[in-house]
């Protein structure tokens, strides 16, 4: 690795751990070295634990949800309620991210019909060239409990 690229590492690394990324050195290296969009796939992810799936165990979540009420009402366990939303979640995120990240295609449609793929942009929105591929293989990861799941799916 050339000097400039040792630089380029060391702010990106950086820029990871002040993100709050796990393994800041090998995404900032991956990125770098392999030209993978590792900061792009991050922020992509990050905000997916704490908004959408955790926050289903914030108090009052479930009373908003009509059916989760009145199963509250009738003694349900909320604990118990707030892990099923929490994996409907995680599993609808899971699927959503596979299928704009890994697949790009629906197999149901004519051949020349076209895909999709995530591209990564720059601050000023124009596109790399970089796709952003593979998102559903790190959702695991972003668990900010970093318990990969195990809170919800135990």
């Amino acid at each position: 690795m050339n000097e400039a690229d040792r630089a380029a590492v060391l702010a990106l690394q950086n820029l990871f751990a002040t993100l709050g990324a796990d393994a800041p050195q090998e995404r900032a290296a991956s990125e770098i070295s392999e030209d993978i969009p590792q900061l792009a796939g991050f922020l992509a992810l990050r905000r997916i634990w704490p908004d959408l799936i955790n926050s289903w165990a914030s108090p009052g979540a479930l009373e908003g949800v009509p059916a989760a009420a009145r199963l509250l009402a009738d003694g349900a366990d909320p604990t118990d309620l707030a892990r099923v939303a929490q994996v409907a979640a995680y599993e609808t995120a899971f699927g959503l991210l596979y299928s704009l990240t890994a697949y790009g295609r629906d197999d149901d449609a004519p051949t020349d019909t076209p895909g999709w793929r995530l591209m990564e942009t720059t601050p000023s929105g124009e596109l790399t060239g970089r796709a952003v591929q593979g998102l559903h293989e790190s959702l695991l990861t972003m668990d900010p409990s970093g318990r990969e799941g195990q809170d919800i799916f135990g």
